[in-house]
């Protein structure tokens, strides 16, 4: 008797946004806490080290510390030609090209004003699934896209009349890399499809990403003929690569697998509130009024696209 092959095992169903627990909320407060200290920690790194000098590092250390954990949990996944390149994909969209525009961006403006800009990426997301036709945006949503901009056309305006291009080009930088972030939601569609454990994912995003930077490294920054920076430096390296990049994405999957992406999207909120806490207490940094004006405008706008709370007020 022969064995018969097993039928192959249903797709698993879209991940549903489920209430979240008292553990994930605090899970959740402390994962926008590491991304909006990632602007913190790149503000002090880029005083002495170039932008793809940084980013290299970033993603060299979370590397190795994602290594480490796939070696302990070993998940599942055969490597196949389509994998390797949706995670190159994901490595050029979703680490390179943002990254690296962050990192130079914040060169120029503040580390504030560069995480409310960042928050925008839902804005470009929406309007861009909308466009290629992968999820038809509801009349609210794009609304919000529209009220979103508004703020953020409402920033650059007013920049542009008090400071020139000396602002206004890292923003349209900040811009272009929530585009970047919004091209590799739409890219991720292909590992989602595929069923690729994400742990196996984001490791090989940052293998990806340390392959593609390194000759940019080599040839543009040229690290060695550079002075050693100094320690707040390279513990502010040290810090966004372990705890703002390889435990960050740890934690982005812990709460998209338990509570869904809907309130995953919650963190979109929270990141700016850390990022100019810490700008103001730790590096004197100060948002003008305008550009006050448009983060409350961004949120508005963001708060259309989530829907939850007009939602509850409908029902109330």
């Amino acid at each position: 008797m022969t064995d018969q092959p097993k039928p192959a095992a249903p797709p698993a169903p879209p991940m549903a946004s489920q209430p979240m627990s008292a553990d994930l909320w605090l899970t959740l407060g402390f994962l926008s806490m590491l991304w909006g200290g990632s602007f913190f920690f790149i503000a002090i790194a880029v005083r002495e080290w170039p932008p793809f000098t940084i980013v290299f590092a970033r993603v060299v250390i979370a590397a190795l510390v994602l290594l480490a954990v796939l070696a302990v949990l070993r998940p599942a996944f055969r490597l196949e030609r389509r994998l390797v390149l949706s995670v190159l994909g994901m490595a050029l969209f979703n680490n390179v090209v943002p990254f690296s525009l962050i990192v130079w961006a914040q060169g120029h403006i503040p580390s504030g004003l560069a995480s409310i800009l960042n928050a925008t990426t839902p804005l470009f997301t929406v309007a861009l699934l909308h466009l290629a036709g992968a999820e038809r945006a509801t009349p609210m949503k794009a609304t919000g896209v529209l009220v979103g901009m508004g703020g953020v056309a409402l920033m650059l305006a007013r920049d542009w009349g008090e400071f020139g291009a000396v602002e206004i080009i890292p923003q349209l930088a900040m811009l272009a890399a929530t585009t970047s972030y919004a091209i590799s939601g739409w890219w991720g569609r292909r590992l989602q499809k595929d069923a690729v454990p994400p742990l196996v994912a984001a490791t090989g995003q940052m293998i990806g990403s340390t392959l593609m930077l390194a000759p940019l490294v080599l040839l543009i920054d040229q690290p060695w003929l550079l002075p050693l920076p100094g320690t707040p430096a390279i513990m502010s390296i040290l810090a966004l690569g372990i705890f703002s990049t390889a435990l960050a994405y740890i934690l982005f999957f812990r709460v998209l697998v338990k509570a869904g992406p809907t309130n995953l999207a919650l963190v979109t909120f929270l990141i700016p509130v850390s990022a100019i806490l810490l700008g103001t207490l730790f590096l004197g940094e100060r948002l003008t009024l305008s550009q006050a004006f448009g983060m409350a405008t961004i949120g508005l706008g963001l708060g259309l696209i989530d829907g939850r709370l007009f939602r509850r007020r409908a029902t109330t």
